[in-house]
C-alpha cells in the first residue's frame, strides 16, 4: 500500500519535505542503529521537518545491497518505532541511486526505489570522483515517464568549474536539489556559491538535508529556509523547501524557485 501525503498535515502548518536523508539503520553510511536513526529523527523534527525520505545509497559501493525490499522493511520498522515513541515525523521509502546504465532495467524489476517509491521521480547521484555525463541515462529514464533529480550537483567539482554541463539535463525535465548546508558553506565556497546560482537561476527546484547523523552531516533545512528567505524571498524559500518536495511524493510537476528575484522579507 502506496504511502499517502496530507495538504494540511505539512504545507498548511508550514512545516519542511525532505525528500534526501539517510535515516535509516544499518543500511549505508547513515545511522547504525535504531537508537542512532530514532536521534537522527529527533533531529529532524527540531529541524521542522514533518515528513522525510530515506534515501539509503544504492549501486555504485552498495550494489547488491540495501534493495527495494529491504528499504521498504526499513521504513516501516522506522515509522514503527517512531510511532512508539511519539516522534512525530512521517518517512517514505526511496533511494540515492548511484549512476549506472543499469537502472531502468532495475526499477522494472524492482530492485531500486524511485523517490517515494512512487515511480515519478529517481534520485540520481553522479560520482564525486570522476565525472560521467548521466545525460543518455536521464533521457532514457524520461522516455520511460520517469523524471530525474540529480542530488547535490553544487558539491560535484566538475560542475562548478563548467555549469553549464546542467543545461541538456535539464531539456530532458531532470530537477536539480541542492544540500540546504551549501547555501551556508558547509561544503565550501564553491559549493556554496553554485548551490545559490542553481537557485537564483531557477535550475535547481529542491532543496534537502541529505543528513546522515547528529554530529557532522546535520539536518539544516531550518537554516537553509532562512538564507533562502532572506536571499530570494519567502515564496521561493516556501517552493524549494515545502511545496516542490511535496509535489515529488505526488509525483507533480515542480516549479522553479524563482525566475527572478522577490523583493520580500522574511518575517
Amino acid at each position: 500500500m502506496k504511502q499517502q501525503i496530507s495538504n494540511n498535515s505539512v504545507v498548511g502548518m508550514g512545516r519542511y519535505v525532505d525528500i534526501h536523508c539517510h535515516c535509516l539503520p544499518g543500511f549505508d553510511d547513515g545511522p547504525a542503529t535504531m537508537a542512532n536513526a530514532l536521534s537522527l529523527c529527533r533531529a529532524l523534527v527540531k529541524d521542522e521537518i514533518a515528513v522525510v525520505v530515506a534515501t539509503p545509497h544504492q549501486l555504485g559501493r552498495f550494489d547488491g545491497k540495501n534493495e527495494a525490499d529491504a528499504v521498504r522493511q526499513g521504513v516501516f520498522d522506522l515509522n514503527r518505532e517512531l510511532k512508539s515513541k511519539n516522534i512525530p515525523l512521517i518517512v517514505f521509502a526511496g533511494a540515492d541511486v548511484r549512476l549506472d546504465e543499469r537502472i531502468p532495467y532495475l526499477i522494472e524489476a524492482d530492485r531500486i526505489l524511485t523517490v517515494g517509491d512512487n515511480n515519478q521521480y529517481l534520485m540520481l547521484e553522479i560520482p564525486h570522483e570522476v565525472f560521467i555525463n548521466p545525460e543518455p541515462l536521464i533521457a532514457q529514464l524520461a522516455s520511460d515517464g520517469i523524471k530525474t533529480i540529480v542530488s547535490h550537483p553544487e558539491r560535484n567539482e566538475f560542475i562548478c568549474n563548467k555549469p553549464k554541463t546542467v543545461l541538456p539535463w535539464l531539456k530532458h525535465g531532470a530537477c536539480l536539489q541542492v544540500t540546504a548546508a551549501s547555501l551556508s558553506g558547509d561544503f565550501g565556497t564553491a559549493a556554496k556559491m553554485m548551490a545559490w546560482n542553481l537557485l537564483r537561476s531557477g535550475q535547481a527546484k529542491l532543496v534537502a538535508t541529505d543528513a546522515h547523523d547528529c554530529k557532522t552531516r546535520v539536518p539544516r533545512m531550518s537554516d537553509a529556509f532562512r538564507l533562502i528567505s532572506k536571499g530570494i524571498g519567502v515564496s521561493a524559500a516556501r517552493r524549494v523547501c515545502i511545496e516542490n518536495p511535496k509535489k515529488v511524493l505526488e509525483g507533480k510537476v515542480l516549479e522553479p524557485a524563482a525566475n527572478s528575484v522577490e523583493q520580500e522579507v522574511c518575517g
